[in-house]
C-alpha cells in the first residue's frame, strides 16, 4: 500500500492560525454563525457537513495571500450578502484575469471535473488576517 492511496481515503482538514484565540471564536460565532464542536486548550475545532477545521493559538501570522479555506455554496449572491449583514467585508481584486464585483469573481475554467466551467467565488478575512472564501461551481450550459 502506498502513500499516495492512505492519504486518498483519509479526511482533510484545514487548519488556521490566530494569535488571539478568543478574538476568533467571537469572529467565527458573530460573523460566520458557527460555534466550535470540540475544544482543548488553545484550539477549536469546527466541523461543517462535509469537512471540518480547526483554528489555534499561534504566535505566527498567517500570510493572507491566498486562500486558507474555501466553502462551496449553492447560491453565492445569498451567501455574500447574508455575510455583509452580519459585518464580512469582502475582498476587492482588479488584477488581471481576476475581478471581482460586488465581491464576486468568475474564475473560468476552475475545477471542471466538478461537472461546471469555471466557479465564482468570493473572499474575506477572519479576524486574524486568514484568507477565506466561498464559491459555487458554474454549470455547463
Amino acid at each position: 500500500m502506498g502513500v499516495a492511496i492512505m492519504l486518498e481515503s483519509g479526511r482533510v482538514a484545514a487548519r488556521l492560525p490566530a494569535q488571539d484565540l478568543e478574538r476568533a471564536r467571537a469572529f467565527y460565532a458573530e460573523k460566520l454563525g458557527l460555534e466550535p464542536s470540540e475544544e482543548r486548550t488553545g484550539g477549536l475545532l469546527y466541523r461543517c457537513s462535509r469537512g471540518e477545521f480547526a483554528v489555534f493559538e499561534s504566535d505566527g501570522a498567517p500570510s493572507g495571500s491566498h486562500t486558507q479555506i474555501a466553502w462551496e455554496v449553492e447560491d453565492i449572491e445569498a451567501a455574500v450578502e447574508q455575510l455583509k449583514t452580519r459585518g464580512v467585508v469582502f475582498e476587492e481584486y482588479h488584477l488581471p484575469g481576476l475581478t471581482t464585483v460586488g465581491g464576486v469573481a468568475e474564475v473560468t475554467g476552475n475545477y471542471p471535473s466538478k461537472g461546471g466551467v469555471g466557479e465564482r467565488a468570493a473572499w474575506f478575512k477572519d479576524s486574524e488576517g486568514n484568507l477565506l472564501s466561498i464559491g459555487q461551481p458554474i454549470p455547463r450550459r
